[in-house]
Formats: structure tokens, sequence, C-alpha cells
């Protein structure tokens, strides 16, 4: 069985990570890089910056705080954020991330996708795609597009994208457990991994996105406000018969 993944995830705006619920009501949870540092030593398998403003604002990635994620970090990190077109892509990659995550951009230019994966390879290119009530939204949660998470997902994966970063944006932030029926749906649409996203309170929500098809979990919330939480959920999620990292 393939080894499912923990991901931290790190929204940050204005130089800080900061967590809300339903993508409102952000607080302040710390400085972005000694978080990541501190769940590389905890264990976590990958991390995911996400630049929760950048769109919002019209304005590009966060290349400084990439170069400095690549200098500290030891395990692969994701980012998203400000993606507006292969440049930006590439200024990304090139300053040390691992895969790059695109959403609104994605959504509106598909075809950055397969550019993207024949210039990186498929496994650099992650479709964000944040769902609300199963309908995709853009621009921070801001803009409905008529369009289902699930409908999109496929044809995202099947345009190049090597991952699908399902974001539940009723679930996210409230510890209730994730979409699990959103996260069935996708999973069982496409055939590459699907990272389930909002919601996660505890080690049975992760088993249970694991059972729904995800092949990783993010997590935030849990373990932002106790870091050394992460290895206590990975260490449930193997009493729970989850194959998980140590």
């Amino acid at each position: 069985m393939v080894k499912k993944r923990v991901i931290p995830c790190l929204d940050v705006a204005a130089g800080r990570v900061v967590k809300g619920v339903r993508f409102e009501g952000l607080r302040d949870v710390g400085d972005p890089i000694e978080l990541a540092t501190r769940y590389s030593e905890l264990g976590a398998d990958e991390l995911v910056f996400l630049d929760i403003t950048a769109t919002i604002e019209g304005r590009g990635p966060i290349l400084s705080l990439v170069e400095r994620a690549a200098e500290e970090l030891t395990i692969p990190f994701t980012v998203g954020g400000g993606v507006s077109g292969l440049e930006d892509a590439r200024a990304l990659l090139r300053a040390g991330a691992d895969k790059v995550a695109v959403n609104r951009v994605a959504f509106e230019e598909p075809e950055i996708l397969a550019a993207l994966a024949a210039e990186f390879g498929s496994q650099a290119v992650v479709c964000a795609v944040d769902a609300r009530a199963g309908e995709v939204v853009t621009h921070g949660g801001r803009n409905p597009r008529g369009r289902g998470a699930v409908d999109w997902s496929r044809e995202a994966a099947k345009r190049g994208a090597g991952e699908i970063l399902l974001t539940s944006i009723d679930a996210d932030g409230t510890r209730a457990g994730y979409d699990l029926e959103l996260t069935r749906a996708v999973a069982e649409a496409v055939e590459v991994p699907v990272v389930a996203s909002g919601g996660a309170g505890e080690a049975a929500h992760l088993a249970g996105a694991f059972e729904a098809g995800a092949e990783a979990a993010l997590i935030a919330s849990i373990v932002h406000e106790r870091p050394e939480r992460l290895p206590e959920l990975k260490a449930e999620l193997k009493e729970l018969g989850w194959n998980v990292r140590s």
C-alpha cells in the first residue's frame, strides 16, 4: 500500500501564517519559515504554502519566501498564490519549490496545465480546487464560477495536473472533518492523487479522508496551535491501520 501523506498547510498573508474559518476571520499564527522548519523536524511528509491574498491584490508569488524555505527545508513543498501565467510558475520552481499550485489561472486558462506539465513534468503541477457546496470558487472564496468541482477536477487531471488539491470552503477551519462526499467523488473521477483539505480536527478525520480515496490530507489549525500534535496524529493513524511515515 502506498503510504498516505500528512501535509501541514501554511496560508500566508502579509508575510505571516494566518488561519480562519471558511476563509474568513483570519488570525495570525506565526512566522512561515519557523513553522515550516518545525513541521519538517516533527515528521511532515510535505508542506504547502498558499499566498491567499496575492490574486486578490493582483500581484505575483512571494519568491523571497520560497527562496528562504528552499534554504531551510529538506522535505518537498508546494507553493501557490499569485500565479497568473507560465513565467510565475517557472519563477516559483526555479526559486526552489518542488511543485506549483495553480487555481484561478488554471480555471480561466486551462491550457497552462498542459504547458507546465510539458516543461516540468506533471508531478510538479498541482491544480488547487476550492469548492463551496460542490461549486468551484476562485479569488480566495469570493468568486463562484458556476461549474462543479468534480467536473473541473476531471478536466484538470486530463490536461496535465499531477495532483488535485481539493479544499472544501464549507468545512475549512471547522475541525468537524473533511467533506467526504466531495472527496470521494473527486477521487473516483480522476486518476491522479487527491489531497483533501478543509476541516481536520482529529486523526479519525484524516482516516476518513483516506478511506474516501484521498492519498494525502492537509492539516492546519490543529497543528498551528501545537506543532507537536503532528507526530501524535501520525501515531494515531498507524493505530487505526493506516500506512503513514513515522
